[in-house]
This record gives structure tokens, sequence and C-alpha cells, in this order.
């Protein structure tokens, strides 16, 4: 049975964090053309893993009154699956996963005869990513764009990287990321970002180590709250036409840990077939329809707190199976219910997940606006995560080029 190894994908994803480089990297050969440097400019932020509910519940006191001032959402729905590669991709393509080929945070496609995975070098090679990031949009069109960190930010997609980036790491203290901000946009007028890109990875961590309802996460809710305080403070003294965006992947939510919430899956049920684990939610890849059929008919015999799908069957409201453009999503699905896990006897057990349907109420993330173009004191319903892309097109003033998901519509009566 071939498997990818999450346990040791881990391994190397550490490893790899500790080695890496944390030095500015500078793409070179963009400028902001002389109509582009009097656009406004947009500071996406996202934190990872930051609950829908969670300023509410944290008195996130800094982002209560920034949003209070400009646009809050009740929530903003994740792409299926929830989880943090493909969601950070959608926002930034406009795409669902199926759409833009980033299909799980591990994954395999079968034309390549190759492994997609968190912590491996194919996070950085720009043939694995479909769709136009907004960065990529923005060069194409004679913008600075600046990322320090988004998923796809390390990887030539089209030819193209913000022109200035960072490759992944947890080394660099908040103030120091606040100032190099601050650098970015003190810049000439030529080679100013008009978009950046910044990310927060410290909730999610505490979700999935401690739990979502944790003092450890109030911790670090508190910890990001603070940190945007700052970085707005700072960037407010430069008087610069600056919109703030800020969202997350996903939610959150417990897990029981005990052993009988843990799903374990009899080998002999996918023998042969090619397995791309999670807690979640497994996929698996057969070789032919008949071998596919018997695995199916066994795990749908003997489910246990667990649906499976066949690719051709999945709801149609993920836009997943039906849908997949790269041929990259398993013949078969397995999702877990909420606060089941998918268990395979080693590594320890974490009491905070996401990945399970995101119709769930604690997968859904976090949105929040304020600035020069939002209306004040606005308050928006649950919409899909795929409509913030044309939202930023539209701040910036970029012309989208190719079909997407996402509809500005759907977020216009936000804008002034």
């Amino acid at each position: 049975m071939k498997r990818f190894c999450l346990f040791f994908s881990i391994l190397l994803w550490i490893t790899q964090l500790k080695a890496q480089d944390t030095t500015q990297q500078i793409a070179g050969g963009i400028k902001n053309s002389t109509t582009q440097q009097d656009k406004p400019y947009v500071i996406m932020i996202s934190v990872d893993g930051f609950r829908y509910d969670y300023a509410d519940k944290y008195n996130a006191t800094n982002l209560l009154r920034l949003s209070g001032g400009g646009v809050r959402a009740t929530a903003m729905q994740p792409s299926w699956p929830s989880l943090t590669f493909p969601n950070h991709y959608s926002l930034v393509t406009g795409l669902y996963p199926a759409h833009h080929g980033l299909v799980d945070n591990t994954f395999y496609d079968r034309q390549r005869k190759e492994e997609y995975r968190v912590g491996s070098k194919s996070v950085t090679d720009g043939s694995w990513y479909g769709g136009t990031p907004l960065w990529v949009l923005a060069a194409q069109q004679q913008m600075v764009s600046a990322s320090y960190f988004w998923v796809a930010s390390e990887a030539e997609i089209k030819g193209i990287r913000p022109a200035y980036y960072y490759k992944y790491h947890e080394k660099t203290n908040i103030d120091s990321r606040i100032q190099t901000v601050v650098d970015w946009l003190r810049l000439p007028a030529a080679d100013r970002p008009h978009l950046i890109t910044f990310y927060f990875p410290e909730v999610d961590h505490s979700g999935h180590w401690a739990g979502p309802d944790t003092d450890s996460t109030l911790k670090m809710v508190k910890f990001v709250d603070e940190s945007i305080g700052k970085l707005v403070k700072a960037v407010d003294k430069l008087h610069l036409p600056v919109n703030y965006i800020l969202v997350s992947d996903h939610g959150m939510t417990w897990a029981d840990t005990t052993i009988t919430h843990r799903i374990t899956i009899p080998p002999a049920f996918i023998q042969d077939l090619t397995v791309a684990p999670g807690s979640e939610k497994i996929m698996l890849y057969g070789s032919n329809q008949q071998q596919i059929r018997k695995a199916y008919d066994s795990l749908n015999l003997h489910r246990n707190h667990y649906t499976v799908y066949l690719k051709n069957d999945m709801p149609a409201r993920w836009h997943y199976g039906q849908e997949d453009r790269y041929n990259r999503i398993g013949d078969i699905l397995l999702v877990a219910e909420p606060g089941y896990i998918f268990w395979n006897s080693t590594g320890r057990v974490y009491p905070g997940h996401h990945g399970y349907d995101n119709n769930l109420a604690d997968m859904h993330a976090v949105f929040m606006a304020w600035g020069p173009a939002f209306k004040p004191h606005t308050h928006t319903g649950t919409f899909e995560n795929v409509h913030v892309y044309p939202l930023v097109a539209q701040l910036l003033g970029l012309h989208i080029t190719e079909p997407i998901d996402g509809k500005l519509d759907v977020l216009k009566s936000i804008l002034k």
C-alpha cells in the first residue's frame, strides 16, 4: 500500500523551518507604471485558523475597533476542503481548489505521477499552481506587490513572483516584520508595493496544539490583535491611502482525543491504493475501476463515524470531485464526522482540528476590512472566500483577465 508519510512530512517541514533563509528576496524587473503609482494600497492579512467568532470571544479590541469603523462579515465560508493551502490560494485566485489545482495540503497528481505536500520542494514549484494570483495579476499590469508570506508566494507562477517576498520561516519577530512593511511603503513611488500580503501562523498553531477554547489560543489572539494595532499605527504615520483586508483560511473545532473517537481504517480495505492521509479526510487513488469499487464497497459497508464518497458523487456545493480540472482528487474520499479523527496508531493526537465539512460553523473564517475605500460601520452576511479576489482587484484598479469563480457583486456593496 502506497502512502504519503504524514509524520515524516511534518518532520521535514520542521527541519526546513530551522534551516530557512530569513533574508528578503527581490524578484526585480517590476516597476509601477505612472498610472499605477496613483492607485491606493491594500494590505491583505491572513490569520491562520482565526475562527469567525474569535474576535468577540477573546475581546480582540483593536480588531473590533478597526472593523467596527469599517466592515465586518458574519463569517466567511472556506472552500472545500477547509484546509490551509487550498484556501489561502483560493483567496488570492478567486477559484475553488478543484479549479486552481491545489486540492488539498497533500495530494497526488496522476499525470505527473508525483505528490504535492506541505514541507516539500513542490510548494515552491510554480507548475503546480493554476489561476492568476493577485501579485501576478498586479505585475502583468505594471503594479508592484510584496509578500511577507502567503501560500505560493515563493513560487514562480506564469514567470512572476512578488517583487519583494520572503521564504517561509518563523524566526523573525513581529516588530521587525512590521518595520519591513513600513520600509516597503517608504520606497520611491516606482518601487513601492501597492499590494502587500502578510501572514500570522500563531493562532492556528495554538488551536491545534491546545484547542480553540483555551488560554493558549486566547494569548495568541491577543498577540495578533496587538500586532495588527501596531502595524496600523505605524502605517498611519505614512499618510498613504491604505485599505486593509483581514481574513483567515478556516476556523477550528474540538476533536475528542479519546480512543473512542479515533477512526482506524483496516489496511486490507485500501490495499494497493495510493493514500493521501489526513486527520479529518483521506483521499484514495486507485489504478482501475474494479479496485476502486471493491475498496469503496468495503469502506462503505463498515463505515463508522465517517462518510465515503466516490469522486463523481461528492456534494455539488463543494465544487470538487466532478469539477477536478487537474485530475488530482482521489477516486474515493473519506470524511470524518466532526469531533472524530482518522488515526493510524502513531503520533500525538491534537485536540484542535479543521478540515471538516465547510458548512460546519466552526470551520468558518473571519473577514474584516477597513480603510478609505470601505463604507464605515458596515455589516455583511456570510459569503464564500472566492469573492475576496475580485474585491481586491477592484480596490487596486486591476482588470481580471480570465474567468474566475468569485463575483464582485457579492461584496460590492461594502465599498463607498
